[in-house]
């Protein structure tokens, strides 16, 4: 995957436009990341809605590799392409970490917030929030590698 670097690439050309993100899979890089790819999103002609939806995705996808991928093994690098066509962003997201348990993507489920403050719950609204926003969502361990792809429309909103 070459160094692990942060590397912003634009691409534009029939009419599309797109990022590429090369960066080291810990914490402080994650964050990095996303502020580099939001400023890309927003040179692109996407709505503030659209906005909102894909950083918390991606925050939540990258949280995730950084969190349980590279759990036991510390980091490497994350790999992030997305491509703008007219009906959706397409997202592509690499990793050399540990791979998914029972090589899929967790199901996430939607938790009751209707208790009481002290008991609410705390984390595991990630894939909830994940699945819920994108579209087409495909996990694959392709080699020592795991890829996840999906979408999330243009109309897409919070």
């Amino acid at each position: 995957m070459g160094k692990a670097e942060h590397h912003l690439e634009m691409r534009a050309g029939s009419g599309a436009h797109g990022v590429h993100l090369l960066f080291p899979g810990d914490s402080q890089s994650v964050r990095q990341a996303l502020k580099t790819a939001m400023a890309a999103f927003r040179a692109m002609p996407l709505g503030g809605s659209l906005s909102g939806v894909v950083e918390i995705v991606l925050a939540e996808v990258l949280n995730n590799v950084v969190e349980h991928a590279y759990a036991e093994h510390g980091r490497g690098i994350v790999e992030v392409e997305v491509e703008l066509t007219s009906a959706a962003l397409l997202f592509r997201v690499r990793d050399d970490g540990l791979p998914m348990p029972e090589g899929e993507a967790p199901e996430g489920e939607a938790r009751d917030l209707d208790v009481v403050t002290d008991d609410l719950p705390e984390g595991g609204f990630g894939w909830f929030l994940i699945r819920e926003l994108t579209e087409g969502l495909c996990y694959r361990r392709i080699g020592n590698r795991n890829e996840l792809t999906f979408r999330i429309a243009r109309d897409a909103q919070v």
